[in-house]
């Protein structure tokens, strides 16, 4: 791995060109093992200093603070309840504005290394509602005026509440600066809620299952939002692990460490594989990273909650800490960097500074009771019925259960989108053969095809594109995953195939008028935790749905990164 190039995969390109998908994909699956994406540690420092300008921006916001001073003087003002209010409104703003997940080149996101604000401060930009035919003067899918004019609003909120001083002192938290005014979190909850409406990638964007529900704890009173802002933390890990437990988090931990920057020699790497370079299953020490650390996140987090301070405290947090900073120094694909920085800040001044307060604690435990019944509600309705409930509010973070798409698209499509999406960036094949050349080119998008196939649903995806392109044709086609449509269509993607599903294709289809066969898609749900299967759909963006049926996922995990040869269990069949 070099400090400026990356340290992709040397083929014969004539004779790598030659092969099929599937022997074309073998040796950058093998390269991923032993390398990961082969990012060019240059790149790894530049997201490890934008890490280190999110903390520095946290720092300066709190200090602005009336009644906390002192640049150094952390100790004096690091655990007062106001500065874990704007924290958690900071990393808000900072994740809606697009600086957080799903930021720059390692999302493949590179001219320019964010889309978010440049895309919801524009008109005619395609926005996605989530129940447009429930919810009254939410329907259309083009971005408005009023819409920017909301989205403006909330980070215009936002900042006012991050540069407020505090109400007074609380006794009760022992805190002579205060909270921030109440209005002010109701007023940016409000905005977020409607512009949500209009448009959930906004919500998600800004990582809502996550900040928004923090914020509504900053409505209770006193030690209520400490305990509330606890029970969040609680249910956010529990329920990740909960997710965890399927077939395929071993996958996602052999990926994610083969690509860790932390793990640098072939050798520790291949170890996370059955048998290197010929079977890239996940190996036994895998298995003990993925067991090992679903144990943790489901058992560790009862104990901060419970233990109300002492040696089980400092042990359960020194261990969560050391959990996030795993995950923070793999820098994994998603870069969700900030996202784990605040969850250690989260740990150090919720269950270490206030460990003493708990449920015995509460005044009104009835909002609080509420607030785990919608949240848990929300996680055990996430995992039964994925394809209704995006992955992020079902908290199933890099668990290898997500929904996912592959989009076939030919020349003339692409065309058609360059011309009638309003975007910012480029189609994905034209952003890197940008960046690498046009013949190199090939390599970087080989080895994402590589990277999801590492992944079990990769296994189905590949078997999958040859049932969704018509017989002889397959050529003519650009196979393009849908999290790279998202960015380009969206201006935000993080791995949730519900923005980029029927809704997206019809999005499109409606501005680009593409002929049959021109787009072809392959949407694969995700996992229901109490079944063994997986449902597809075959899409043709002009005609509509022609298959669907389910995959297995037994069936997946035996097979190897190249293999596309799932056996397919048709449902239901119509002409293409």
């Amino acid at each position: 791995m070099g400090f400026l190039e990356p340290d992709l995969p040397v083929v014969d390109m004539a004779e790598w060109s030659k092969g099929t998908r599937s022997e074309r994909i073998r040796p950058m699956a093998r390269h991923w093992a032993e390398v990961g994406f082969g990012t060019p540690v240059a790149l790894h420092l530049f997201y490890a200093g934008k890490v280190g300008l999110y903390v520095l921006g946290g720092w300066l916001i709190v200090l602005s603070t009336k009644g906390i001073d002192g640049f150094t003087s952390v100790g004096d003002w690091w655990s007062e309840p106001i500065v874990f209010q704007k924290v958690v409104l900071y990393t808000l703003l900072f994740e809606v504005v697009g600086l957080g997940c799903g930021f720059g080149p390692l999302n493949n996101r590179f001219f320019p290394p964010l889309g978010s604000i440049l895309y919801w401060l524009r008109p005619k930009t395609i926005r996605l509602p989530p129940w447009p035919e429930r919810v009254p003067l939410t329907r259309g899918t083009t971005r408005t005026p009023v819409d920017v004019a909301l989205y403006a609003a909330l980070l215009v909120l936002t900042s006012i509440a991050l540069l407020s001083n505090g109400t007074g002192p609380v006794p009760e938290l022992g805190t002579t600066v205060g909270l921030l005014p109440v209005w002010q979190i109701a007023a940016v909850l409000g905005l977020l809620a409607v512009i949500g409406l209009r448009d959930k990638v906004i919500f998600l964007a800004a990582r809502g299952e996550v900040y928004a529900t923090l914020a509504v704890t900053f409505l209770f009173t006193g030690a209520d939002m400490i305990v509330a802002a606890k029970v969040v933390f609680v249910v956010i890990w529990m329920g990740a692990a909960t997710s965890k437990l399927n077939k395929h988090f071993p996958f996602v931990v052999s990926t994610m460490m083969s690509n860790s920057p932390v793990f640098r020699r072939k050798s520790l790497k291949r170890k996370f594989f059955e048998n290197f370079p010929d079977d890239l299953r996940p190996g036994r020490l895998s298995r003990i990273f993925a067991h090992g650390g679903t144990a943790v996140e489901m058992c560790v987090p009862l104990v901060l909650f419970f233990s109300h301070g002492g040696l089980p405290t400092t042990i359960a947090a020194i261990v969560m800490i050391g959990f996030h900073l795993t995950i923070l120094t793999a820098i994994p694909m998603g870069v969700p960097l900030e996202w784990n920085v605040f969850m250690i800040f989260g740990v150090l001044v919720l269950f270490v500074a206030h460990a003493d307060l708990g449920l015995a604690g509460l005044h009104n435990p009835i909002p609080v009771a509420v607030l785990f019944i919608v949240i848990a509600g929300i996680v055990i309705a996430g995992n039964l019925f994925p394809r209704k409930i995006s992955f992020l509010p079902g908290m199933r973070y890099y668990a290898g259960n997500w929904d996912t798409t592959l989009w076939c698209i030919t020349p003339s499509a692409a065309a058609k989108i360059s011309r009638g999406i309003v975007a910012i960036a480029g189609m994905p094949q034209a952003q890197l053969e940008r960046f690498y050349g046009k013949d190199r080119a090939q390599i970087p998008m080989f080895m994402g095809y590589a990277f999801r196939a590492m992944n079990t649903h990769g296994r189905a995806l590949f078997t999958l594109v040859h049932r969704a392109m018509p017989p002889g044709r397959e050529d003519e086609y650009t196979i393009t995953d849908g999290e790279r449509i998202c960015s380009t269509a969206l201006g935000w993607n993080f791995g949730d195939g519900h923005l980029h599903n029927e809704q997206l294709i019809a999005a499109m289809q409606e501005r680009c008028r593409f002929e049959p066969g021109e787009v072809r898609v392959v949407l694969l749900d995700a996992q229901p935790i109490h079944q063994g299967t997986q449902e597809y759909r075959l899409v043709d963006a002009a005609t509509g749905e022609f298959e669907r049926g389910v995959v297995y996922v037994a069936d997946m995990v035996t097979r190897q990164p190249w293999a596309d040869d799932v056996p397919v269990h048709v449902r239901h069949s119509a002409p293409a």
